[in-house]
């Protein structure tokens, strides 16, 4: 079995974890706003979130030599470790509600607003748990400032939200005087629009289209469209519950796994291995698994949020977007493996660092959604003081990374 031994390998865990989350959210959300359903989206995305679990069990997990503190990962899984695999399930539960969760709220709250809030939510609840349950490894000194960065970023979060919620107002004023056709979708073929379109690559299909410029009205109109949750007219504070929901099922499921590998409130018997990471993962990602099917699976004949029904046989002859949602999942698998072996060696108090993955995510936000593209000076100085927080605020929470002591 492969461990992460040196603080600087756990730290190159974080920082490609820290990608590799920030960019998973970008991938759903571009199918969402090309129309396709979030339930079959889901579907795809967990089967290869939880194929990256099984890869990283059958590779890392049984590469070397197997001892009886750490054991590979075939011999746990007959070892009477119960306990602990309940805590590894129990965290993959919430995790499954909480990304699930937030796939709605992208598209009510926006992708970058989202990942601020869920994850500061997760830093602020999750991360002082794990400072406590690893038995106070990390330096308190540098860690809790870390903390107090990201709720100073919460709140330039906000304003940001609240100035672009401006800037979009003002933009869309026009709104009212433009009609609806049978189908309930805006007529947006302007004289306006015509003079500011451009011939802009469809990221995923890779054809050309004529669309308006990003941060236009009549691009606002566009995107509701031929979105598949549509929110315009629609308040936030349906939105803003689910993202806070979503925010606590994160915060609770990395302490969930560091009681899973780490055992502190003694629930193995006398002489049973803690779960290695590996394991862990599995059982996590197992739950994590099964929970998913089973909600979008009822989402389908049962939508929420007034999305259309559909089938199981529709979703298995709906091909489009299908690669992307495959690839989501595969990265969010290994970006979560990452993070937890990275935590295995530095304390999952310093791990929680890959939480300012909403600077991954607000620059694909930007990149490829058009967020904040004309905005007004306000917004930009809103936005900018937020990322350079939490840039701060990542970097102070690896440097409080402790090293976790081996018996």
């Amino acid at each position: 079995m492969y461990m992460i031994e040196s603080k600087a390998g756990a730290i190159g865990c974080m920082l490609l974890s820290l990608f590799l989350l920030g960019t998973w959210p970008a991938l759903l959300t571009l199918l969402e706003r090309r129309g396709r359903l979030p339930q079959h989206t889901y579907l795809d995305y967990s089967l290869t979130n939880f194929l990256a679990a099984i890869i990283i069990a059958f590779t890392f997990g049984e590469i070397g030599h197997s001892s009886i503190d750490q054991p590979n990962f075939l011999i746990q899984l007959s070892q009477d470790n119960m306990p602990s695999v309940l805590f590894a399930m129990a965290g993959g539960v919430v995790l499954s509600l909480g990304n699930l969760s937030t796939q709605y709220a992208w598209a009510y709250v926006g992708l970058s607003v989202t990942e601020v809030i869920t994850s500061s939510i997760t830093v602020v609840i999750g991360t002082t748990m794990n400072y406590f349950l690893d038995g106070k490894i990390n330096r308190a000194e540098i860690l809790f400032p870390g903390v107090a960065c990201f709720l100073i970023a919460v709140c330039l979060a906000s304003a940001v939200h609240e100035s672009n919620a401006a800037d979009n107002k003002a933009k869309l004023s026009q709104l009212s005087s433009i009609p609806k056709d049978e189908a309930g979708l805006y007529s947006h073929t302007t004289s306006e629009e015509k003079q500011k379109s451009s011939v802009t690559k469809d990221v995923e299909d890779g054809t050309t289209a004529e669309m308006p410029k990003f941060g236009t009205a009549d691009f606002l109109i566009a995107l509701e469209n031929r979105r598949s949750i549509k929110v315009l007219g629609k308040g936030i504070f349906i939105g803003l519950f689910i993202t806070f929901f979503a925010g606590f099922c994160f915060s609770l499921f990395s302490p969930a796994f560091n009681l899973a590998t780490n055992d502190q409130w003694h629930t193995l018997k006398d002489g049973v291995p803690h779960l290695t990471v590996y394991t862990a993962f599995f059982y996590f990602s197992l739950s994590c698994f099964v929970i998913a099917i089973v909600l979008n699976i009822s989402f389908l004949y049962r939508p929420v949020l007034n999305l259309p029904k559909s089938s199981l046989k529709a979703y298995l002859t709906d091909w489009n977007g299908r690669n992307w949602a495959l690839l989501a999942g595969l990265v969010c698998g290994f970006g979560n493996g990452l993070q937890f072996m990275g935590g295995q060696a530095a304390g999952y108090a310093a791990a929680d660092a890959v939480q300012a993955l909403p600077l991954v995510s607000t620059f694909w936000g930007i990149l490829l959604f058009g967020e904040y593209r004309r905005s007004s000076k306000r917004t930009y100085i809103f936005l900018s003081a937020m990322l350079l927080m939490f840039i701060l605020a990542v970097a102070i929470l690896m440097a409080s990374s402790g090293h976790r002591r081996t018996e």
